[in-house]
């Protein structure tokens, strides 16, 4: 009886931190696009598991500013 309620589907890789990077233009918690996140529920399980698959790779485009104002002018 506990396999009704068992979905076959691939999981949302969200966690509650929704930031759209600036720069980078994809959310600091689950590395989606705004596009890949509002698609999210209408996509195939393959579709899923191939932006599942390219997330790791997107997390060292979000780069940290460091120094505020002065960091950001060139010398």
């Amino acid at each position: 009886m506990d396999d009704v309620w068992h979905r076959d589907e691939v999981a949302s890789p969200c966690v509650k931190l929704c930031v759209v990077h600036p720069e980078a233009r994809i959310c600091v918690g689950c590395y989606r696009s705004i596009d890949e996140i509002s698609a999210w529920s209408r996509m195939t399980p393959a579709e899923r598991s191939a932006v599942m698959a390219e997330l790791p790779a997107r997390a060292p485009r979000l780069t940290k500013r460091r120094g505020g104002r002065m960091g950001r002018l060139d010398r």
